[in-house]
């Protein structure tokens, strides 16, 4: 609890990243378990790009929001891509509205903006039970495609750009079994699918006036 926010994750890693070259055009991918993990997959985490992961597995939006200016505004990116949410629809932290959720996502969004950053805010990926018997995710999943709605009418409000992994990882409402590794966390094809978006989605950003 002394430190809600995850500080500490990226701090000592933030004050040693080099200095922006003239023209350079970093990229934030700001998260949670799902972009942290992105870069133990096998293939490296976008080689050669300037592009830098701050996921941080189990945190929820408010979590995210207070690390916000320190693992986003202050390395001056020129884009950030937002994914989170998931875990407060799960409930880590205890109930989550609705509301509360996307005001946390929107006002990240803000912040972004009001910095100068490009803004890539993508939906949510799917679950299943796919490895379980249990039927939990299931009740996540109106939650997930009702956020993923409202992501995708802000992300046209404010001029930016929606990231849509979720179409391009279901069937239907769930995750396909050959995209992820426990029915929540992506495995190394499903990484490859988002990957290949991402790059597309950071282009059209970074092309914005």
């Amino acid at each position: 609890m002394r430190d809600w926010g995850g500080l500490l994750r990226y701090g000592s890693d933030n004050t040693e990243l080099p200095k922006l070259k003239p023209g350079e055009e970093r990229v934030i991918f700001f998260g949670d378990q799902i972009t942290e993990m992105w870069s133990d997959s096998a293939e490296s985490f976008f080689p050669g790009k300037p592009w830098f992961n701050r996921g941080i597995a189990g945190q929820t939006t408010d979590q995210m929001l207070i690390r916000f200016r320190q693992d986003v505004i202050s390395l001056k990116p020129k884009a950030v891509v937002i994914l989170a949410g998931l875990n407060d629809i799960a409930g880590v932290h205890g109930v989550m509205s609705a509301e509360t959720v996307f005001d946390n996502l929107a006002s990240m969004a803000d912040l972004a903006r009001a910095n100068g950053i490009r803004v890539v805010l993508a939906s949510l990926t799917p679950v299943c039970d796919c490895f379980t018997k249990q039927r939990a995710r299931e009740r996540w999943q109106d939650r997930i495609s009702e956020l993923n709605d409202r992501i995708r009418g802000e992300a046209t409000q404010i001029g930016g750009i929606y990231l849509d992994y979720f179409s391009a990882l279901a069937d239907g409402e769930d995750f396909k079994r050959e995209f992820t590794k426990d029915g929540a966390i992506p495995n190394e094809a499903g990484y490859r699918v988002m990957a290949k978006l991402a790059e597309q989605a950071i282009a059209l950003a970074l092309k914005k006036n």
